[in-house]
C-alpha cells in the first residue's frame, strides 16, 4: 500500500486512527511507535519477535527455519521457475563470510562483537519483507552472540560467587578456634570472642554480596527493571494481576514484595555491590550495633538514605507505597525477605522500616511474636550469630556504617 499512490489517502486514515489509539493511556507503551511505516515491516517484526522471545530448542529452530525457507521458495516462484536454485544461488555470496564468523565465534571477545562484524563483513544492506533469509541470519547471531555473552556473564558471576562463599570458610574457622582454645594461644578469652565476631562478620559479608551477585537475583533485578519501565498504571495491572492469581499464595506473594524491592534498588545496583565489597571488620557487640540501628527511630542516624528522599523518584516511593499496603501488609513477607535486602531497599524515612524495627526490637526484649526467627531468648543466650543479629548487622551497614563511611570520605 505504501508504494502504491492509489492508497495514500487509506494510509493518512490508518495513521490518523493509530494516533488515536495511542492517546488512549491504557495503550501499552512497548507499542508507542506503532504506525503505518512499522505495521509495513510486520512480518519482519515478528519473525524477529519469535527468534528473539522464545526458547529455541532443535525442534523450535528446525520448524523455524522451515517455515522461512518455504516462504522464501514460494515468493521465488512467483517470477522464476526453477526457484530453489535461484535461492541456493542466493545464499552461495554469503557463504565464505559467514564460514569465517563461524570459525571466530568461540572467542569471548570476538563473540561480543559478533553483530558489528556482521553487518561489516556479510553487508546485508536494508531489510524489507521480502529479506527473510537475510532477516533469519541476522537473527541467528545476534541470538548466538547475546547467549554467548550472557554466558561469559554468568560464569564470572559463578566464578565470583563461589570464591566468596569459600571465604566464608565456615570448617575451617572452626577448627582455626579449637585450635586456639587447645594451645591456649592467644589464650585471652577477649581475642577469642574477637576472632568469633571476625568470622560471623565475614560469613554476613560473604552471604550479602553473594545475593547480590546471585544469577537469580540478577535476573529478577532485570525483570523488576522491566516492569518499572513502564508507567504506575501499568506496573500496578501487572502486580495486581500477580497479586490476584490463583497460584500466588505463601512463596508466590513472598516473590512478589521481593520483586517489588528490587525493583526499587535496581538503578542503584552497582553502588551497592561496591559498598558492600567494601565492609571492613571492626570489633564491635552486636548489643552496640542494635543501639546504632535504633537511633533510626529517633532520627539521628544519617544512613545510606540520608539523602535519598529529596531525590527519591516518585517511582519509588509509589513502590514503597503500594509494598505497604499489599494485602494491608503482612510483616511476615518482609520477614521472609533475605535480611540484606530488607535492610537496603527500605529508607529509613520509611514507615516500613519502623514497622521492621519494632519486630526486632520485640524479639531482642524476647516479648511473644510470631516472627521468632531463633531460640536465643530460649536457650538464654545473647543474640550473637542467629539470624536476628544478622538482620541488626544488615541494618547497621547500610543505615549507619555507610553513613560514616560517607562522612570519612568527605571530611578528608
Amino acid at each position: 500500500m505504501s508504494t502504491s499512490d492509489v492508497y495514500q489517502d487509506s494510509i493518512k486514515e490508518l495513521d490518523a486512527a493509530l494516533c488515536q489509539m495511542k492517546s488512549n493511556p491504557y495503550f501499552p507503551q512497548g507499542l508507542a511507535n506503532l504506525s503505518c511505516d512499522t505495521l509495513s515491516r510486520a512480518r519482519s517484526f515478528v519473525l524477529a519477535h519469535l527468534f528473539q522471545t522464545l526458547p529455541l530448542r532443535d525442534s523450535h529452530l528446525k520448524a523455524f527455519l522451515t517455515a522461512v525457507i518455504e516462504m522464501e521458495l514460494e515468493r521465488v516462484s512467483e517470477s522464476e521457475h526453477d526457484c530453489l536454485s535461484v535461492y541456493l544461488n542466493k545464499l552461495k555470496p554469503w557463504n565464505p563470510q559467514l564460514d569465517l564468523i563461524l570459525e571466530r565465534r568461540g572467542f569471548v571477545k570476538d563473540s561480543m562483537v559478533l553483530s558489528e562484524e556482521i553487518s561489516q563483513t556479510v553487508k546485508f544492506g536494508k531489510f524489507s519483507d521480502d529479506d527473510l533469509t537475510k532477516l533469519t541470519l541476522q537473527e541467528v547471531f545476534k541470538r548466538q552472540s547475546a547467549v554467548s555473552c550472557i554466558s561469559t556473564v554468568e560464569t564470572g558471576l559463578d566464578v565470583l560467587s563461589n570464591a566468596i562463599r569459600c571465604s566464608s570458610g565456615t570448617e575451617s574457622d572452626s577448627s582455626m578456634l579449637e585450635e586456639l582454645k587447645l594451645d591456649g594461644a592467644p589464650s585471652s578469652v577477649g581475642e577469642i570472642e574477637q576472632l568469633v565476631d571476625f568470622f560471623t562478620w565475614n560469613h554476613w559479608k560473604s552471604k550479602m554480596v553473594s545475593y547480590f551477585l546471585d544469577k537469580r537475583t540478577i535476573r529478577l533485578v532485570s525483570g523488576a527493571s522491566m516492569i518499572f519501565s513502564a508507567p504506575k498504571m501499568q506496573w500496578l495491572q501487572v502486580f495486581e494481576r500477580l497479586n490476584t492469581s490463583a497460584d500466588c499464595k505463601n512463596d508466590g506473594l513472598s516473590e512478589i514484595v521481593e520483586l517489588l524491592l528490587l525493583g526499587r534498588i535496581a538503578s542503584q545496583w552497582n553502588c551497592l555491590i561496591e559498598c558492600a565489597t567494601s565492609v571492613s571488620y571492626f570489633s564491635a557487640t552486636i548489643s552496640n550495633l542494635y543501639y546504632e540501628v535504633c537511633s533510626l527511630l529517633t532520627g539521628r542516624a544519617q544512613g545510606f538514605h540520608s539523602s535519598e528522599r529529596a531525590t527519591d523518584s516518585k517511582q519509588e516511593s509509589d513502590i514503597l507505597e503500594y509494598l505497604a499496603r499489599l494485602q494491608g501488609y503482612q510483616l511476615s513477607l518482609l520477614w521472609k525477605q533475605s535480611p540484606v535486602l530488607a535492610a537496603v531497599a527500605i529508607p529509613s524515612w520509611s514507615p516500613l522500616l519502623r514497622l521492621y524495627l519494632s519486630e526486632i526490637e520485640t524479639q531482642v526484649k524476647g516479648d511473644s511474636s510470631a516472627q521468632r526467627c531463633c531460640s536465643c531468648i530460649q536457650d538464654r543466650k545473647q543474640h550473637k550469630d542467629c539470624e536476628l543479629a544478622e538482620r541488626i548487622w544488615c541494618l547497621y551497614i547500610f543505615h549507619s556504617f555507610a553513613s560514616h563511611a560517607m562522612h570519612g570520605a568527605n571530611s578528608s
